[in-house]
C-alpha cells in the first residue's frame, strides 16, 4: 500500500466516504491546476457535495498531510493573493496595500482572507510546488489570484487580448522593450512583486522615444501614474531580487474589467474559524496570543439552563448530570448542522458562533423545540433554555489557550441572554432586522416583540425583541 491510499484509509474514518471517494479520484486524475488552491465552496458546487461535509474531509485531510492550508488575504478589488500563509498566526499587518488597485484595506477576516486546499508534494507533485517554473499565464491563474476569480479555460488567450507585451526576466538580469503606446490608460505589472505603474496616454501622438525604467526589488512603493503621449516608448526593466519576475503591460479597458470581474463563493477564514470542525482538530494551531484579528460582522448566541441549580436538587445529582450532558449533546448537533461552532461552555451555558444572523436564529428556534421534547420525554416538563443572540463587529483572539473573542459585541449578546425569562429568544435590532433571519421568522409564523431594555455595562438602553 502506497503513502497516499494508507492516508486516504485513514481519512475514511473520519470523514464522509462520499466526500473521501470524490477527493481520492481527483487526486489521482484531476490536472494540477486543480489540485491547486483548492476552493471548497466552488468544489462542492461542481461535484454537487455537502458544502460542510466536504469541508470537514478536507479539514481532516489537511491534518494528515494530504493538503495543504492556505490563508490568503485577498485584494477586495482585483482579486489578487497579496499574501499567503499556512497560517493565521504570521497575519499580524493591520492593513494591505494593492499595487494594481492603488488602494489600501484594513484586514477583516469577513472578506479578505480565503482558506484554500493544495494537495501535499508527499500524495503528488503538481506544477504548482515550484510556482518559479510555472508559465506566466499560469502563475496568474494559481498563483496570484485567488480562488474567488472566474477565470475562463481560455485565460491565456485572453491574456494576450488585454496584454501590449510581456517579458519573463530571471534573477538579477534587465531586459528592453520596444513598445508602441497607443492613446489608452494602461498598466505596467509585475505580479511576483506585486509592483505596478500606470501609464495614463493621451495627447497628440509623438514620433520622438519617450523611455521609462522600472526596477523590481521586494520593497512595495506606492503606484503612481505618469502621463505620456502616443507613440514609441523604450521601457527597461532591472530585476534586483532572487527570483524571476514576470512584468507585463496590460490595457485597462473593458476586457480586462469582464475578465477580472467574474466572481465565486469562496471559503472565508470567518466560516472557517465557526466552523465545528475547525475549532475540533486546530484549535491550538489558529492564533498567537498576542494577535488581533477584526471580524466586521459575527452573530453570537448564548445559551443557559434556567433552574439547572433546582434541577440537582429536585432529581439528584445523578440524574440532572446526565440531563445536562444530553442538552449539551443536543444543542452542540444543531449548532453544528447549521453552519455554527461552540467556542467554550461555562457551567451550564453555552457560547456559539454563527457567520449569519439567520443561522443563529435557526439554531434557536430548533434549539427551544428540542429542549422542550427533552424535558418531555425526561419527564422535567420545566425544562426551559435561556438564548440572546447579537451581531456586530469583533476580535477574534486567543484566550487560556483557546481561539475566542472580544469586544463589546460578545458583552451584549451575554448581556441579552440575561434578559430571557421565558421560552421567548431574546435578540437584538441588528439580528431582527437582518433580511434571511427575518424571512426565516416570517416563514416559522413568528413575530417578533419589541421592548426597550437596560444592559449592566451599557451606557444607554438597547431596543430588543423578544421572539415567542
Amino acid at each position: 500500500m502506497s503513502e497516499a491510499e494508507a492516508l486516504f484509509s485513514v481519512l475514511r474514518q473520519s470523514a464522509d466516504p462520499e466526500v473521501v471517494a470524490t477527493i481520492e479520484r481527483m487526486v489521482r486524475d484531476a490536472p494540477d491546476h486543480a489540485l491547486n488552491r483548492i476552493n471548497a465552496l466552488d468544489l462542492a458546487a461542481k461535484e454537487k457535495l455537502d458544502e460542510e461535509r466536504l469541508i470537514a474531509a478536507l479539514l481532516h485531510a489537511a491534518r494528515l498531510g494530504i493538503f495543504e492550508m492556505s490563508w490568503n488575504v485577498m485584494c477586495p478589488g482585483c482579486g489578487g493573493v497579496l499574501d499567503a500563509s499556512t497560517t493565521l498566526k504570521t497575519l499580524n499587518q493591520a492593513e494591505y496595500s494593492c499595487a494594481l488597485c492603488a488602494a489600501g484595506y484594513e484586514t477583516t477576516l469577513d472578506d479578505m482572507v480565503e482558506v484554500t486546499f493544495t494537495v501535499s508534494p508527499r500524495v503528488r507533485r503538481i506544477a504548482a510546488h515550484t510556482p518559479d517554473d510555472l508559465p506566466a499565464p499560469e502563475y496568474y491563474r494559481q498563483i496570484f489570484w485567488s480562488s474567488g476569480i472566474d477565470l475562463p479555460e481560455d485565460f491565456a488567450k485572453m491574456m494576450e487580448e488585454v496584454s501590449l507585451d510581456a517579458i519573463e526576466l530571471p534573477a538579477g538580469e534587465r531586459a528592453i522593450l520596444s513598445l508602441q503606446l497607443p492613446a489608452e490608460f494602461l498598466i505596467v505589472f509585475e505580479p511576483v512583486t506585486h509592483a505596478a505603474q500606470f501609464l495614463d496616454v493621451k495627447g497628440e501622438p509623438t514620433r520622438e522615444r519617450q523611455n521609462l525604467s522600472l526596477v523590481f526589488n521586494r520593497v512595495r512603493a506606492p503606484t503612481g501614474t505618469l502621463e505620456m503621449r502616443p507613440g514609441p516608448l523604450r521601457l527597461t526593466f532591472e530585476n534586483r531580487t532572487e527570483s524571476r519576475v514576470l512584468p507585463g503591460v496590460w490595457i485597462a479597458g473593458d476586457k480586462l474589467h469582464d475578465l477580472l470581474g467574474k466572481r465565486k463563493p469562496v471559503l472565508t477564514a470567518k466560516r472557517l474559524l465557526t466552523n465545528q470542525t475547525f475549532r475540533d482538530i486546530f484549535h491550538t494551531d489558529t492564533l498567537s496570543v498576542d494577535q488581533r484579528l477584526k471580524i466586521i460582522s459575527l452573530t453570537f448566541l448564548f445559551t443557559d439552563l434556567k433552574g439547572s441549580t433546582e434541577l440537582y436538587e429536585r432529581v439528584g445529582d445523578l440524574v440532572a448530570f446526565d440531563l445536562v450532558k444530553e442538552h449539551f449533546r443536543v444543542l452542540n448537533e444543531i449548532i453544528v448542522s447549521e453552519r455554527g461552532a461552540v467556542v467554550k461552555t461555562i457551567g451550564d451555558a453555552v457560547m456559539a458562533t454563527f457567520a449569519t444572523p439567520d443561522r443563529a436564529v435557526a439554531a434557536a428556534i430548533r434549539m427551544r423545540e428540542a429542549i422542550n421534547g427533552l424535558g418531555e420525554q425526561r419527564r422535567q416538563e420545566s425544562l426551559l433554555l435561556k438564548m440572546g443572540i447579537h451581531e456586530g463587529p469583533c476580535l477574534a483572539v486567543t484566550l487560556n489557550d483557546r481561539q475566542d473573542y472580544f469586544g463589546q459585541t460578545v458583552n451584549i449578546a451575554a448581556r441579552v441572554q440575561g434578559l430571557a425569562a421565558t421560552r421567548a429568544i431574546v435578540a437584538t435590532g441588528q439580528v431582527i432586522q437582518d433580511r434571511e433571519a427575518a424571512a426565516l421568522l416570517r416563514t416559522n409564523g413568528l413575530t417578533p416583540t419589541l421592548r426597550r431594555a437596560a444592559l449592566r455595562g451599557i451606557v444607554d438602553e438597547m431596543s430588543v425583541y423578544e421572539i415567542p
